[in-house]
């Protein structure tokens, strides 16, 4: 009888090891969840009733707090000048969770920022994607942990985490002394700054008032996972005051089971529309149920118009894929455009002229399905109408994309969209 070298018997348990475990890695990164909505929701209520709002509340574990005051930040310069403002003016503590950090001119000014605050004594704690810090320069990164920041590397490759890797955070949230709040669409890299033509069009905000103990509990959930520990005590959650009348809600969504909350959120809010649907998206790829949802706000005599990017997207392929799906939105009466003044990156859902949604979650499968994001819901129509004139002053720069442009488009367009469309659940 044969005996088996044990050199052999070895090397094949590694093999067999390593596909065991490069499967593992596909499967539960790729795979689709089943524990989320899959029959369509239709409500009896619209976003102004209490009984919408009430089912938020419920459904997506966050309260709805009153007494918040909101400013807008348009663009890069504007954007990252109030965030440093506010990290150079911290006195108890500094939260920052981003995606993407990266670059040779913005991050350097945050790093020394962080820096800075972290050498006075200063908690600072940061949250940084692996995959979207990347390309972050190493000796940048030293300077903060040297200075005594304490960062971590979000989902840094590792075997006992390698079912997660595919799971990102994309959330966009700083936060100072607890009592000042920000988050939006902007990351912390270049092209967020410079030439008006050539950076990316962007929105983010600025909040105070009782929600920013909430966007600070959006912060701890990824801290309390990424570290063993959490941050507690009047640095981090001191008592907030009145700071205006808007009324606002976090959302904080996750990959974990249970905790889809953008989906669940985006296709209540979608259901409940009476009159009109306004979306602006970085990434528009709605999956099935999604895209039903906008058809039936449309069918029901709802305005459906949607604002994504232009030629300048920087995923070309979510942008073939994504049309070749638009054919049954358009025959619906939903009007899309895309944006073609420059990279165009806002997030933006505004229900009826009442009811908006702002923060970092996209209208796409990664933000409803892998990603961790942070929004805000806003109940406040003054704030609606401000977003409108946002939303109508980047129509001016759209080109609407017809029905008759969407049945003309060459065949190579359309290949690539089927090429698109076989990753896109995964991806």
């Amino acid at each position: 009888m044969a005996r088996i070298r044990p050199g052999i018997l070895f090397a094949t348990l590694i093999l067999t090891v390593c596909a065991t475990v490069a499967a593992s890695v596909f499967f539960f990164n790729a795979r689709p969840v089943s524990k989320r909505v899959t029959v369509s929701i239709e409500t009896p209520y619209t976003v102004t009733d209490p009984a919408f709002q009430r089912t938020l509340e419920a459904l997506l574990r966050s309260a709805i707090v009153p007494g918040n005051a909101i400013t807008l930040l348009r663009d890069g310069e504007a954007i990252f000048d109030s965030m440093l403002e506010a990290i150079d003016a911290a006195e108890a503590s500094v939260t920052l969770e981003i995606y993407e950090f990266w670059g040779e001119e913005i991050t350097g000014r945050f790093a020394e920022s962080l820096s800075q605050k972290a050498r006075e004594g200063i908690p600072v704690h940061v949250i940084l994607d692996f995959i979207g810090s990347i390309e972050a320069d190493s000796e940048v990164l030293e300077k903060m942990t040297e200075a005594g920041v304490e960062l971590v590397r979000w989902r840094e490759p590792s075997w006992y985490e390698s079912s997660r890797f595919n799971h990102r955070t994309h959330r966009k949230l700083l936060v100072v002394d607890g009592r000042i709040g920000f988050t939006g669409g902007a990351n912390i890299a270049d092209p967020w700054i410079g030439d008006p033509e050539e950076r990316y069009r962007d929105n983010h905000f600025r909040f105070e008032g009782p929600v920013v103990g909430h966007l600070q509990s959006s912060f701890m959930d990824n801290w309390l996972l990424s570290s063993g520990r959490l941050l507690l005590g009047d640095k981090y959650f001191p008592e907030l005051g009145e700071a205006g009348s808007i009324r606002a809600q976090v959302v904080t969504s996750s990959p974990r089971e249970g905790y889809k909350h953008i989906r669940t959120l985006f296709l209540l809010a979608l259901a409940s529309a009476e009159t009109n649907i306004r979306i602006a998206t970085a990434f528009f790829y709605p999956d099935p149920m999604m895209e039903q949802a906008l058809i039936d706000a449309s069918e029901r005599g709802v305005t459906v118009e949607i604002l994504a990017p232009g030629e300048d997207i920087k995923e070309e392929w979510v942008r073939y894929a994504s049309r070749n799906r638009w054919g049954d939105m358009l025959k619906a009466g939903i009007r899309l455009y895309e944006y073609d003044r420059s990279p165009f990156h806002a997030k933006l859902i505004i229900i009826d002229d009442q009811w908006t949604s702002i923060g970092s979650a996209n209208f796409d499968n990664r933000s409803f399905r892998i990603n961790d994001e942070t929004n805000v819901n806003v109940f406040d129509p003054d704030f609606a109408r401000k977003m409108i004139d946002v939303f109508e002053a980047d129509l001016e720069n759209c080109v609407e994309y017809d029905l008759e442009r969407w049945e003309g488009r060459p065949w190579h367009e359309r290949l690539r969209g089927v090429a698109g469309n076989l990753i896109g659940p995964h991806l």
